[in-house]
């Protein structure tokens, strides 16, 4: 079995969660399985470095941002094996210090995303990853916060994308996602 069609048979589907009509796409049961956890996170870093730093400009990632919370179990790992810093971009106040703030439109409501005005230099390039791209308002967010700061948004990293809502369409940057769900 291909790691992809291994991962997808892994990710467990909860219908009507958080609310009614909604089916929740489960990435936990990955991080419960060391084997899986492992593929995953080896596949995202081979795309990184066979396809997302040779097309980019500086030919490297400075930073990898993971957007609150499932990026927070991705990003720091991603950015170890490349070695790159991890920065969280969070929900607005739970973040010491300056911060930049972007607001966003979410499934199911508003929200506004925070990043210390200090995490990301100018110039650097810097690579998103979340557990899933829907509508695309909460990557979004986070890019703008990268370019706030003036770094570089080279990809965004989805686990999960949800086809039909075309949320890549929504990004400054390309976007690459492990497993597509036509609905």
């Amino acid at each position: 079995m291909a790691d992809v069609e291994y991962l997808q048979s892994i990710i467990q589907r909860h219908a009507d969660f958080p609310k009614k009509g909604i089916d929740f796409l489960d990435i936990f049961p990955i991080l419960r399985d060391p084997l899986a956890f492992e593929t995953l996170i080896t596949h995202f870093v081979h795309h990184i470095t066979s396809q997302t730093i040779p097309k980019s400009l500086r030919k490297k990632v400075d930073v990898v941002v993971g957007l609150d919370a499932r990026g927070f179990l991705l990003g720091p790992i991603i950015a170890l094996r490349l070695g790159a810093a991890f920065v969280p971009v969070r929900k607005k106040g739970k973040l010491p210090g300056e911060c930049v703030s972007a607001t966003y439109e979410k499934e199911y409501g508003a929200d506004t995303f925070e990043l210390q005005s200090d995490a990301i230099q100018p110039g650097q390039s810097v690579i998103v990853v979340d557990d899933l791209i829907a509508t695309g308002g909460s990557a979004k967010a986070a890019g703008e916060l990268v370019k706030k700061r003036g770094g570089v948004t080279i990809e965004y990293l989805f686990i999960i994308e949800i086809m039909f809502l075309k949320g890549y369409q929504n990004l400054d940057a390309p976007a690459y996602s492990i497993i597509q769900y036509l609905d």
